[in-house]
């Protein structure tokens, strides 16, 4: 019902309380959970953990490329792997991770080539318009990083969401026809059914894609089974601490003596009165306060050897005595320059490099990476030298 209008097949089906046999908007699998291995509510769970992970991971993409990056509510379904094949015709770039901590398993991501060199292009500096040539292992250890970054922000939210602590192994990134090899030659759980999560994800103008997270269906129910158990030990841990008990009526004051007020006033130096126990029961009458007096504590002044005259030079000179025999580098600075990656990656034999110093202007000397002099390049015999003229003084 793309249009907006009910076919008579789909309101046959919803007048008989069944679900229209259509193919899902998303392009295969069971979104439903119908006749599949996972219900509807974990469905729901899986989505809305990967909704919030997801957008951690997008944050993190954001800090790479600079560009805004959005990535959709998630759409879940249950698939094979020869269902998702038949709906990739070109190469695509497979990243595996997978968990160390927390929970047991692993997922894979799968991304569209183009897409792949838009986000390496824009992490190396450029404007995410260089696509043209192959996928090189530069841009598949590029997307890797980037992989590592957006799956560590997903594993902080999902310890968060599962209760526990999460973390995963270094993402392998690999250029994969997805049509040619099966899916256990990736990893184990895409031999049978498993799950697949499609987010829409949009990179300013440049990108406007879909990107895969594929799930063993044995790892998606440990994931709904914590999510479940950290909601409701929060739920009994709200009930515990936020319901009160009503406070019992105050028992009736009893007259005192007239010199009592004398005789319960505390001494000058009297402490703090005790933390009452939050949990006492109502009803139970309190123990008056105990008043007690602090000990008395003796303060003297310190007492310090008086410096004489040539102190402070005597001082200076054992010290520096015991750091004469440390080594240190002393670096001569030629100049400097600035490049980019994809400047550096030009560079060849033959290939000359301009530096920020003009020719005969003193270079540079530095001793364990602090500049404290100037100088002129000499020659002894058949090595360089530096000739110092001037001392830097701070």
């Amino acid at each position: 019902m793309g249009d907006g209008v009910l076919s008579q097949d789909e309101i046959n089906a919803l007048l008989s309380g069944g679900i229209p046999d259509a193919a899902p908007a998303d392009g295969g699998g069971d979104s439903g959970g119908g006749g599949g291995e996972l219900s509807t509510q974990e469905i729901d769970t899986i989505g809305e953990v990967a909704n919030i992970s997801m957008g951690s991971a997008a944050t993190s993409l954001f800090a790479l490329v600079n560009i805004k990056v959005e990535i959709s509510t998630p759409v879940v379904s249950e698939t094979t792997w020869d269902e998702l094949a038949s709906q990739y015709t070109d190469k695509c770039v497979v990243v595996r991770i997978g968990y160390t901590k927390g929970i047991d398993g692993s997922n894979v991501l799968v991304l569209k080539e183009n897409d792949v060199k838009v986000i390496t292009d824009l992490m190396m500096g450029g404007d995410g318009t260089n696509t043209d040539g192959e996928i090189s292992e530069l841009h598949l250890s590029a997307i890797s990083e980037a992989m590592n970054q957006m799956m560590g922000a997903s594993a902080t939210s999902l310890s968060s969401m599962l209760g526990m602590m999460v973390d995963i192994s270094p993402p392998t990134a690999t250029l994969t026809d997805l049509s040619t090899i099966s899916g256990g030659e990736i990893d184990s759980f895409l031999e049978s059914n498993f799950v697949r999560i499609a987010f829409k994800m949009e990179i300013g103008d440049l990108v406007d894609s879909e990107m895969m997270q594929l799930y063993p269906i044995s790892l998606a129910k440990e994931m709904c089974d914590a999510v479940q158990n950290t909601m409701e030990s929060d739920s009994k841990s709200t009930v515990d601490n936020g319901v009160a008990p009503e406070p019992a009526p105050a028992p009736a004051a009893t007259p005192a003596p007239e010199a009592a007020p004398q005789a319960a006033a505390p001494p000058p130096q009297a402490a703090p009165p005790p933390q009452m126990d939050p949990n006492m029961m109502a009803g139970q009458q309190m123990p008056p306060y105990m008043y007690m007096p602090q000990p008395t504590i003796n303060v003297q002044p310190a007492q310090f050897t008086p410096f004489g005259p040539g102190f402070s030079a005597q001082f200076a000179q054992e010290n520096i005595d015991l750091i004469l025999d440390v080594p240190l580098d002393v670096t001569v600075e030629l100049g400097r320059t600035n490049k980019t990656i994809q400047d550096i990656l030009d560079f060849a034999p033959g290939t000359i490099i301009e530096l920020n110093k003009i020719a005969g202007e003193p270079i540079d000397v530095l001793v364990n990476g602090k500049y404290v002099a100037k100088g002129e390049v000499v020659v002894i015999e058949e090595s360089f030298g530096v000739r110092i003229t001037e001392i830097i003084k701070e």
